[in-house]
């Protein structure tokens, strides 16, 4: 049979756009497929959230539904099989299931409910589906279609040590007679999720002795990113075709003259960090309506790197650097501004904030009399920064990039309505030290980020002689206590039975659990660890815990 893998980039919420975008894939494609496989929930997007509780979102699906039903026929014999969000007439529950459709010849001529509906981390379904009250296989070309949707692979119980369902969708397919299995993905991106899923993908085709595609949605929907990575592995586990990360492609692999097998890629580098990022940031800011990106530059690492950042994301003449200098900013700090600007050939702008800085002080000397001057006044400096940057982005119409990174994020190093200001976190998913690491990849051709911004020790400068790790623990102690707290959700004792100073590591959790409400209101973030602050941790604001 010959399988058109279709990875593409959905808009969530675009339901005629993302129609005519599968209508094109299966118009354009020269070499006549017999199946063409779409995404999870490609037709709506993914995650369209609580647009699938909206009527009007629901009529306006099944208009499109209609309308790819009706182009099946120009393409006689042909099947097309893409995700949608389906009524399914139950008169109880969600009345809703997250299915993959097979359409041919101008009907619909097979549905397969999504099984396993995930409600962890970033993923809410039980909120909006219903589970598939079976499961079926459906003849097709001389096969017989085993279907499943994203989750439905990941309940292999010799992948996991304790598994989150209590069946496994894909050895029941295979169990009903299945000769090919097919998985329609919308599976975000995470370091380490690439190995994994490849994983998986083997795992199942060596079980069950026959091939395994699997279609991943690609592109950014908010902070999510989507890797691609789509791939072919035949009955023995061996990668066959293999559709590029974090781009669009559509290629036909004929599963009766496979050629020879291809050598797995490198997986999880820095390099997929670097892609992840950029295409996020690129589809947030164009999904979103904008056009260019402004961005506040400090002189030190983290703005330096957002800034290169958004030119491989949106080109140096859609980017613009401000650098806001204070009475505590030194000369090298406004030097590297400059010079990463420069590098990077985007506009840049030197705004001082002394004046206004002063103004503050003096309209707050009569309320602030007889205190000591301290936090209250250092981070007058960064709102101040904040007001402007926000000024700049509402008089032109450019989105302000928030600067932070996951180590400051995490325990509260940063200023509510200063430097946290923005409409995306680039970086507020990577720990400093990965930052770093980065910083050196986005260097490897040529120096951008300048090299004292890589060496010289980390700084706020809001008072003389600042250092972050005044305040902090070395960054390559702190990010290892946060991965553990964070993402694998140890407790205070067991990261200190790690070897970690007790002393610190009570800081460090106390100072995440003190900073949860500063990171509600922080701007969307692209996720790049397995554990990322915003939609997928849902801590209490007011609440007493020890841990």
């Amino acid at each position: 049979m010959k399988i058109a893998l279709c990875q593409l980039n959905p808009i969530t919420g675009d339901i005629a756009g993302n129609t005519a975008k599968l209508v094109a894939a299966v118009s354009q494609t020269s070499a006549g497929a017999d199946l063409f496989v779409f995404p999870e929930l490609f037709v709506q997007g993914y995650p369209p959230r609580d647009l699938l509780e909206q009527s009007w979102f629901a009529e306006s699906g099944m208009r499109a539904l209609d309308e790819i039903r009706r182009f099946s026929s120009s393409v006689p014999g042909a099947g097309i099989l893409f995700g949608f969000a389906m009524p399914n007439n139950r008169p109880n529950g969600k009345r809703l299931s997250n299915s993959a459709l097979l359409v041919c010849n101008g009907n619909i001529v097979f549905e397969q409910a999504k099984s396993l509906l995930p409600t962890y981390d970033v993923f809410d379904e039980s909120r909006y589906f219903d589970p598939a009250p079976r499961r079926a296989v459906v003849p097709f070309k001389g096969e017989r279609l085993g279907i499943t949707v994203c989750e439905d692979a990941w309940n292999d119980p010799h992948m996991w040590h304790k598994l989150l369902y209590d069946f496994d969708p894909v050895a029941e397919l295979a169990g009903l007679g299945a000769t090919l299995l097919v998985n329609l993905s919308a599976s975000p991106f995470y370091l380490g999720k690439e190995a994994t899923r490849y994983a998986i993908v083997q795992n199942h085709a060596r079980r069950h002795g026959m091939p395994f595609i699997f279609v991943n949605q690609t592109g950014g929907n908010d902070e999510l990113v989507f890797d691609g990575n789509s791939m072919i592995v035949d009955a023995s586990g061996a990668l066959r075709a293999k559709l590029p990360p974090f781009a669009e492609c559509v290629q036909v692999v004929d599963t009766a003259a496979f050629g020879p097998a291809i050598e797995p890629p490198r997986l999880d580098t820095i390099e997929s960090a670097h892609a992840a990022i950029v295409t996020g940031l690129s589809d947030y800011i164009h999904k979103c309506g904008f056009l260019e990106a402004l961005v506040g530059l400090s002189g030190g690492i983290d703005s330096a790197l957002t800034a290169a950042l958004a030119v491989d994301a949106l080109g140096s003449a859609n980017v613009w650097g401000v650098t806001m200098p204070s009475r505590y900013s030194s000369e090298g700090s406004v030097a590297d501004s400059r010079a990463v600007a420069k590098n990077l050939g985007i506009k840049f702008s030197v705004i001082p904030i002394e004046g206004p800085f002063a103004a503050f002080l003096k309209e707050l000397e009569p309320a602030f009399a007889g205190i000591v001057p301290g936090l209250a006044e250092e981070n007058i400096q960064a709102r101040v920064r904040g007001t402007i940057l926000m000024a700049l982005s509402n008089k032109f119409g450019h989105i302000l990039l928030s600067t932070g990174n996951k180590s400051e994020l995490a325990v509260g190093y940063c200023t509510l309505y200063g430097d946290m200001n923005g409409g995306l976190g680039v970086i507020s998913d990577l720990p400093k030290t990965m930052v770093y690491k980065l910083a050196r990849h986005v260097n490897r051709g040529r120096e951008i980020i300048p090299a004292s911004s890589l060496t010289k020790p980390p700084s706020a400068e809001l008072r003389p002689n600042q250092k972050d790790q005044d305040t902090l623990p070395p960054y390559e102690i702190l990010d290892p206590i946060i991965e553990l707290f964070v993402e694998d959700g140890l407790s205070a004792s067991e990261i200190v039975n790690k070897g970690f100073d007790e002393k610190t590591v009570s800081w460090v959790v106390a100072a995440v659990k003190n900073s949860e409400y500063k990171r509600r209101q922080a701007a969307p973030g692209l996720k790049v660890t397995p554990k990322a602050f915003g939609m997928g941790r849902r801590f209490p604001l007011a609440a007493k815990y020890e841990c």
